[in-house]
């Protein structure tokens, strides 16, 4: 596939750099000679010097023979200006990066799609979602839905003396009845596993399991969590992202606190969100976290805008004894140090865009994307449609690469675990652990 990349930023080089390893042909337009001269350096792709939003540099960029269009610049205008400017051309999807609230007004959308924006991503709505989605669990340091929610992937960190720690897969799955989950990545160290029956779980092992939703407290209980209810959570920082985080939370009848060095800024929040209590401070003042009974919160979500102090923070509260605690990383360098260090889970706007443009570059019927943060590997859903090469087939007849694995098959209201003799039909959806050196294969086979 051949994608044109307008912005050479965080997320424009991270969606660069991901989709150039899985050899799509990529062209990456910046008007920065620095960003730009870097990511020719690093990455094997094609770059060019000019303003996104001229139609003459985007020609120049090859747009005539461009699939997809992905305009991620950290400027809203730019970006929609370069879609609409390639909307006479027979792109097979345009995206635009929008963060401004306002450019979500319903008739506005509406008035861009018909100029030829065919998708706009706000990273910090959908980080604040992502962010919700993990305060559900004290235990997900990922977690990502599939089938309208009815499928879900977890991944979470082992526990000493869970009941699995010794055993192996194969062992698990025989004591477990009527069992619809799967375990399809374990990473240990810096190992990433795609695992069969003989591997044997580790205490402190990362494990990512995909199944029927309904199922995930017993997969909890066996890695030995708890039980966890959401009822008081802590934001730190009062910034976009924060404010979208703490209406979800109101909306859900969720308590929420935010955390302010801005005195100003508090005086806006105050005005903006109703329920949500607003105090002036530093989020790394343990005296004003302690004041606040930061040791009874189930919830403490950084998101400054330092990383530094998003993991300081986070360390502290963390040290209080709250029981999930979430970082904002704006650095993506930095997001696999955070399970080290002791941080629950991590969240980055970038990452969360790069996320949401994937489902429109993958080939085949796809449903939706998730790229997972702790390990180089992404679950990908498709749909098998008549035509499907693989309808019809059993499981094992396929060559499904050795670094991917099915997961979970939807087929009607039914989610199953299969096994190598299981027939794909049309009508499923098909849940795929994939590593890169695997997806394009993958694609291939939809």
């Amino acid at each position: 596939m051949r994608i044109l990349i307008v912005g050479a930023g965080a997320v424009g080089f991270h969606l660069a750099h991901h989709l150039s390893e899985e050899g799509h042909d990529i062209v990456l337009v910046d008007q920065d000679k620095d960003r730009a001269a870097n990511a020719q350096e690093q990455l094997d792709i094609m770059t060019l010097i000019g303003n996104g939003a001229s139609l003459a540099v985007l020609e120049r960029a090859g747009l005539a023979e461009t699939d997809l269009l992905a305009a991620v610049t950290n400027v809203d205008e730019v970006n929609l200006v370069a879609c609409m400017a390639a909307g006479h051309y027979n792109i097979e999807t345009k995206v635009a990066r929008v963060s401004n609230p306002d450019y979500y007004d319903e008739s506005y959308r509406d008035r861009n799609t018909q100029r030829g924006v065919d998708k706009m991503i706000n990273p910090e709505l959908e980080c604040a979602w992502e962010t919700f989605q993990l305060l559900q669990s004290e235990a997900a340091s990922e977690l990502a839905f599939f089938a309208g929610g009815r499928v879900q992937l977890l991944g979470l960190t082992v526990h000493e003396g869970a009941p699995v720690v010794g055993r192996t897969l194969a062992e698990v799955a025989a004591a477990e009845k009527d069992r619809r989950y799967l375990t399809v990545a374990i990473k240990r160290g810096d190992e990433t596993i795609v695992p069969r029956g003989d591997n044997r779980f580790q205490a402190e092992d990362q494990v990512y399991i995909i199944g029927e939703s309904t199922q995930m407290p017993r997969v909890l209980e066996l890695a030995g969590y708890r039980d966890f209810k959401l009822r008081r959570v802590m934001i730190a920082g009062g910034g976009r992202t924060s404010v979208y985080l703490a209406r979800i939370l109101e909306d859900h009848d969720i308590e929420c606190t935010i955390i302010e060095a801005d005195r100003a800024r508090c005086v806006q929040l105050a005005e903006e969100l109703k329920k949500t209590l607003v105090l002036h401070g530093d989020a790394t003042d343990m005296e004003l976290l302690e004041m606040e009974g930061v040791e009874g919160l189930d919830g403490f979500v950084v998101f400054t805008g330092s990383d530094d102090t998003n993991m300081l923070s986070s360390l502290l509260a963390k040290e209080q004894g709250v029981r999930k605690v979430v970082a904002l990383i704006n650095k993506i360098d930095y997001i696999p140090l955070v399970r080290k260090v002791g941080i629950d889970a991590a969240v980055s706007p970038r990452l969360s865009a790069v996320n949401t443009i994937l489902k429109y570059v993958r080939r085949g019927i796809v449903v939706s994307v998730a790229a997972l943060r702790g390990i180089e590997a992404e679950v990908i859903e498709f749909s098998i449609e008549p035509g499907s090469r693989v309808a019809g087939r059993t499981l094992a007849e396929i060559s499904f690469p050795k670094q991917s694995l099915v997961g979970a098959v939807i087929r009607g209201d039914e989610v199953i675990v299969p096994t190598g003799q299981f027939t794909l039909a049309h009508g499923d959806r098909v849940a795929v652990l994939a590593l890169p050196d695997a997806v394009t294969d993958v694609e291939k086979l939809f």
